[in-house]
């Protein structure tokens, strides 16, 4: 740390790229110090008006010169106070009475560290919830918009990475969608599961305050009451140790990895499709995909996608540790371990969003090579219809399947040991065998009789339940977003 007085070298300290090199501003400043302690103030200021009303000796005067310091923090002095104190609670403490020495003495009356340590975190949570949620919601609204354009386009479908049954380009898509809708179901829940921590003093049980309010018990739980509405928080956790329960942040960084895995399964998809030359995500004019090769068109926002999904994934086990080590009332090898997942989890979610963002608003999709491949693949899979209108036309389908057998195999051969194309069909068209279906093999082949009902299925799960879902977030939905790196 550079000595006071002396300009810090950024670039010669570490710096986590999830901020410096990828975070939006609004979810680094989520997490930012200045957000961290102008909340601890405002709790501050929420409990002494609270306290106010409910008859203890604090003034106007008090709340008023609270109130107009809210923002005028002095993080040099804090960092020194913290340094002699060893404790950051109480370091802010006095920097605040500092600012406010007529409020001083009531500052933090009744309270514990966790008071504005925790009550901060769970606030903070529900922010950078609610600053995913239209995030989210807007990925959907870009592939949803991709589904409905491509809900016709037949595509060859796979299976264990084989060659299967046709589906659409936009049925695929939607089974993209589906997971995501998933996920902001799940992030609407959890945010909306989270409660307030209140006023529950060093061991939850309260008993400072009903110390203060000489044990009247109706003004302690109206206490509780008003700080957690002024908070904005519907409901309070009844009963709390010095913390509230850390299962609350495997709840929610169990919902973050599980849109991980969502991003990280779609964005696999597309990395499959671009080496298929199928589908590509956008390539700008003046990209570079390899240094040594420059044809290459590398898919390295999705490979990001992936590579940061990862890393949130793995996040969920910190709180799960956590909780389950805590002992008793609580124990304070939480504290440096949570400083790191929770924040590390909302800013990598919040660039895999804004990253796949930006990939559904440029997908490019290659209709002739998607075809080409549907006709190297289609002659195999459409044997049985050749078969049902040979029998149709007066055949014997074990004459009909012995030659279609054989003709198969052969043009199998042509294409694993000569590196051919698919003759299937030319061979067909060449037996006198089929002559009486001649003229029916076009239609026999016709790409779109092989998808089903993936047309009508995207159209109703989109009106059904995709758009219904994005309702909320509509006024939130425009702008493309491009990548600063």
């Amino acid at each position: 740390m550079a000595a006071p007085g002396e300009e810090e070298d950024v670039m010669a300290r570490y710096r986590s790229p999830l901020v410096s090199r990828y975070a939006s501003a609004e979810m680094a400043y989520n997490f930012s110090e200045r957000k961290k302690f102008g909340t601890w103030r405002r709790l501050w200021l929420y409990l002494a008006q609270a306290e106010k009303s409910l008859g203890l000796p604090i003034t106007d005067e008090q709340i008023q010169e609270m109130e107009a310091n809210l923002d005028n923090i002095d993080f040099k002095m804090a960092a020194e106070e913290e340094k002699k104190l060893r404790h950051d609670v109480m370091a802010h403490v006095h920097t605040f009475a500092h600012c406010c020495p007529k409020a001083a003495a009531i500052i933090h009356l009744g309270a514990t560290s966790c008071y504005v340590g925790d009550n901060t975190d769970l606030i903070v949570l529900r922010d950078g919830c609610n600053l995913l949620l239209p995030k989210l919601a807007r990925v959907i609204s870009r592939l949803a918009d991709f589904a409905e354009k491509y809900a016709d386009m037949p595509a060859l479908g796979f299976t264990h990475y084989q060659p299967a049954q046709l589906t659409t380009v936009g049925k695929r898509c939607c089974l993209w969608i589906q997971d995501l809708c998933m996920d902001l179901q799940n992030l609407e829940r959890a945010r909306d599961d989270l409660r307030f921590r209140g006023v529950k003093g060093t061991t939850g049980t309260q008993a400072s305050f009903l110390q203060l309010f000489e044990g009247d018990h109706s003004k302690v739980e109206e206490l509780d009451r008003l700080v957690t509405a002024k908070a904005g928080f519907k409901r309070a956790y009844m009963v709390t140790g010095q913390t509230y329960s850390r299962k609350v942040d495997i709840g929610v960084l169990a919902v973050l990895a599980s849109l991980g895995a969502s991003v990280h399964k779609i964005c696999t998809d597309i990395r499959l499709l671009a080496n298929l030359k199928e589908i590509e995500e956008p390539f700008e004019k003046d990209q570079i995909g390899s240094s040594a090769m420059p044809y290459k068109r590398n898919p390295m926002r999705s490979e990001r996608c992936c590579s940061l999904a990862r890393h949130l994934m793995t996040l969920v086990m910190d709180p799960l540790q956590t909780a389950a080590v805590q002992w008793f009332e609580r124990t304070l090898d939480d504290s440096a371990n949570r400083r790191v997942c929770l924040a590390e989890a909302f800013l990598t979610a919040d660039i895999i969003l804004s990253t796949l963002q930006n990939v559904s608003e440029g997908l490019v999709v290659y209709p002739k090579v998607i075809e080409r491949r549907i006709r190297q693949e289609l002659p195999f899979m459409a044997t049985e219809n050749i078969i049902m209108a040979m029998v149709k036309a007066g055949g014997n389908r074990q004459d009909c399947h012995e030659k279609i057998r054989v003709l198969s195999q052969q043009a199998a051969a042509v294409v694993k040991q000569e590196g051919g194309d698919n003759d299937f069909i030319a061979r067909v068209r060449a037996d006198p065998y089929f002559s009486p279906i001649h003229k029916q093999l076009d239609s026999l082949l016709d790409p779109s009789s092989f998808t089903g009902r993936a047309p009508q299925q995207v159209a109703k799960f989109l009106k059904e339940e995709v758009r219904p879902a994005l309702i909320p977030y509509q006024s939130k939905m425009g702008g493309k977003i491009e990548l600063a790196l």
